[in-house]
């Protein structure tokens, strides 16, 4: 066998599967003629290799990492152009991941970790765009007139270590390198923020110290010329003891801001300073002690304080971006957050407390989208998994409200896609997704729904990719990793799938403990234990669960799902007959493709239980 160091360039088309169900002949005919016209030029050259063509994508290599990135800066800048003038719907858009790393030769075809590598850096490229590998942009440094915008350690499926994963800007130059210090590569403008400490009496309050740092990151964010730690690395941090310096070298950034937020009735306190990592300076610091009322002002005087110390000019676009806020009233974002904090438990009671939080916001401002947004994917969930009497029109009216109010909010995109994607409109709900995933790729909602959306149409490779993305957006979120353990088992990867299901115990053990109350974490650590084949703890945690919440249509099935893995199918069975009659008829189609059922389909009942099913269709 041979081995050796290459450039691995991986491609596919965005939407494939829609496109074609649009327009099946037009767009392999527009997808082979991108190919022949330019794709493969490009390849031929930049020297590169056409490894193979797999469905809608493609494999190449390259001895020279530049010419790799070089080759794939040119094609998707050929592609932005081929595009103009074509119909949104019916674009061709590619991603592209490009990775350098150790692959074995066999007959002409590559294998190993540094393809899979390349393979997973594709998936999570935005729309158009290419992603890379720290080693590739080390790499290119600055032999390449482009910048690349750190997208933080990402977590890729079935590789064993997080990624440094770079985004290539296209449409800026690079800018002249600046002399080296001790923290990473120092020319980048990049910044850390920290997760602001609650410093309330009360401890519910965290809501709003969370809600108030992940504003302040999405406002950085909007800034071209700052790299910004993505959030889901910025929360691993919280509640810990942390070294600045040492952070600042694990995840190479220059620059650290923390703070503390204390509310109290109407009056808000926030301090905030950032520091120097390279040095521990302390470069700026201020305390706001203001009314609540100006908590949007507050924001935007810390993300222009930032870029005053740094010495960035704002593009005009990017100045009305961070002062655009999100409504009018400090009142109405409150109940916001405190909305989106009980909608993420995902449980029947805390989706009612939320939508109604959501409601409160938009009673208070009524051109408040995100609220909008919010009641739509509550009213979503609650259709779905407990069958509520919620119209879908009325859902998709919500979610178009909110696109209305800001068709660039991710979040309305998000509720809109779900909502479609209940109503059966995949081909429309899939549009959505992939804007969304656009707008923001670390919004832990798209992500979620879109890999809810995937597994239930048995995509079980495609939805761990966004599963896990969600996992690691979001630290409390334990249906994730049971879903992906259940994904794993269908896709017949047992270590993989243990892995996730000692995760979902994990943060099951830790939500049962703050909620004693709530049977959610509870079934669903049940059917981790049964993943793992510990019968006893399995048993346990289901008879805990329907203790609980005996009549909670999501702890029965679960209940039943953990019977099945242990066997006990004269259980599991009676489960599903007495949860059919209660259930949406989307929940019962989750029966065809999970693999929790598996050891149950061959009985006759469970048989006559999805032809029953099918007849009500």
């Amino acid at each position: 066998m041979e081995r050796r160091l290459t450039a691995i360039l991986a491609a596919d088309v965005v939407g494939y599967s829609r496109l074609m169900g649009i327009d099946e002949t037009g767009t392999l005919a527009a997808v082979n003629r991108h190919r022949k016209e330019l794709i493969e030029p490009a390849l031929a050259g930049h020297g590169g290799r056409l490894v193979k063509l797999i469905g809608d994508g493609l494999l190449a290599e390259f001895s020279s990492v530049v010419n790799a990135v070089a080759c794939a800066v040119d094609i998707q800048r050929g592609m932005q152009q081929r595009n103009i003038g074509v119909e949104q719907e019916q674009r061709i858009q590619l991603r592209i991941g490009i990775n350098l790393g150790d692959v074995i030769v066999e007959d002409g075809d590559i294998f190993g970790d540094g393809v899979n590598i390349a393979a997973r850096l594709e998936g999570i490229a935005a729309p158009g765009g290419i992603a890379v590998s720290a080693s590739v942009n080390d790499q290119v440094g600055s032999k390449l007139d482009l910048r690349f915008e750190d997208m933080g350690h990402q977590t890729l499926k079935n590789i064993r270590q997080p990624v440094r994963v770079y985004a290539v800007l296209l449409d800026r130059p690079a800018e002249r390198p600046a002399p080296a210090t001790s923290i990473g590569r120092s020319n980048r403008r990049s910044i850390l923020v920290l997760p602001f400490t609650n410093m309330s009496d009360d401890p519910d309050q965290e809501y709003f110290s969370d809600g108030l740092t992940e504003d302040i990151i999405t406002d950085l964010s909007k800034i071209s010329d700052l790299a910004v730690t993505p959030r889901n690395t910025t929360f691993t941090y919280k509640g810990q003891q942390v070294k600045i310096g040492q952070i600042a070298r694990e995840l190479s950034v220059r620059y650290v801001l923390q703070g503390s937020v204390r509310k109290a009735g109407a009056r808000v306190r926030i301090s905030a300073q950032m520091i120097d990592a390279g040095n521990e300076n302390h470069l700026w610091a201020d305390r706001y002690d203001r009314d609540l009322t100006d908590i949007f002002a507050i924001q935007d005087e810390i993300a222009h304080a930032i870029v005053h110390q740094l010495k960035i000019k704002l593009r005009p676009e990017e100045r009305l971006a961070i002062e655009s806020d999100p409504t009018t009233s400090a009142e109405a974002y409150t109940y916001y957050l405190q909305g989106r904090k009980f909608a993420r438990t995902m449980t029947m009671p805390y989706l009612n407390l939320a939508r109604r939080m959501f409601a409160k916001a938009v009673e208070l401002d009524p051109s408040y989208a995100r609220a909008y947004a919010g009641i739509a994917d509550c009213d979503s969930a609650l259709h779905i998994w407990y069958a509520a009497q919620l119209p879908i029109n009325d859902i998709l009216a919500m979610s178009a409200k909110a696109l209305a109010l800001d068709p660039n909010l991710a979040e309305a995109h998000a509720a809109r896609a779900m909502a479609l994607h209940h109503d059966g409109q995949d081909a429309e709900a899939l549009v959505y997704f992939e804007s969304a995933l656009a707008l923001d790729p670390d919004l832990f909602e798209a992500n979620f729904y879109f890999a809810h959306s995937l597994f239930r149409r048995g995509a079980f490779e495609q939805a761990t990719v966004y599963f896990e993305h969600a996992a690691a957006l979001y630290e409390n979120d334990y249906v994730s990793p049971i879903l992906l353990a259940a994904a794993y088992r269908s896709l017949g990867q047992p270590d993989t799938e243990q892995r996730w299901a000692e995760e979902t115990v994990r943060r099951c053990n830790r939500a049962a403990e703050q909620s004693p109350d709530s049977s959610s974490p509870v079934h669903r650590a049940a059917l981790a234990y049964a993943h793992l084949g510990d019968r006893q703890q399995a048993l346990s945690w289901t008879e805990r669960a329907l203790a609980l919440d005996p009549s909670d249509a999501i702890t029965r099935y679960n209940a039943a799902c953990a019977y099945a893995i242990l066997g006990d199918i004269e259980r599991a069975i009676d489960l599903l007959q007495q949860l059919r009659p209660n259930s949406s008829f989307y929940q019962l189609e989750w029966f065809a493709n999970d693999s929790d059922l598996d050891n149950i389909r061959s009985d006759p009942r469970f048989q006559k239980l999805l032809a029953d099913i099918a007849a009500q269709r």
